[in-house]
């Protein structure tokens, strides 16, 4: 019986189901606050909590991917969607990214959790934070090196 309705639809005859999903356009205004918290600094992060206290693994893992690459806290911001379900929903549509937390880097938007972890494995986030002179400067405090003695 299945097969015989297939047999009836002309060949070459896209068939798509008819769903209606929800359309959500967000505001003048919040697209515009979007923009400006995104130029704020070179990176910034919308997460779920802040970055001494996150309230969800992933923003918790993301946190502490960019403390261990080393971004200098002068040109970090975060961003709690908590604090604001409009910015929570609007945030989705700005990147067109369906989850939380989201990373952009000089404006772009970099990814979420996995991706980010992904990049610092391969190296590459890495690289991005350094070519976006993101990270903490380095400093020379004149030593040469370490004096280490072994416990005996």
């Amino acid at each position: 019986m299945f097969r015989r309705a297939l047999t009836n639809i002309p060949r070459f005859t896209t068939v798509r189901p008819n769903f209606s999903y929800p359309v959500r356009f967000m505001s003048t205004e919040i697209k515009e606050a979007i923009d400006q918290a995104v130029a704020s600094s070179p990176v910034v992060l919308f997460m779920k909590g802040t970055p001494e206290f996150p309230q969800c693994g992933f923003s918790r893992a993301t946190i502490q991917l960019l403390g261990q690459q080393g971004v200098d806290p002068e040109k970090f911001a975060a961003y709690n969607v908590l604090e604001d379900q409009e910015l929570r929903d609007a945030i989705k549509e700005y990147s067109n990214w369906p989850t939380i937390p989201q990373l952009y880097v000089k404006g772009e938007f970099v990814g979420g959790c996995d991706i980010i972890t992904s990049m610092a494995q391969t190296g590459e986030l890495a690289e991005l934070l350094e070519a976006n002179d993101a990270l903490v400067p380095e400093t020379d405090d004149g030593i040469e090196e370490a004096e280490i003695t072994p416990r005996r």
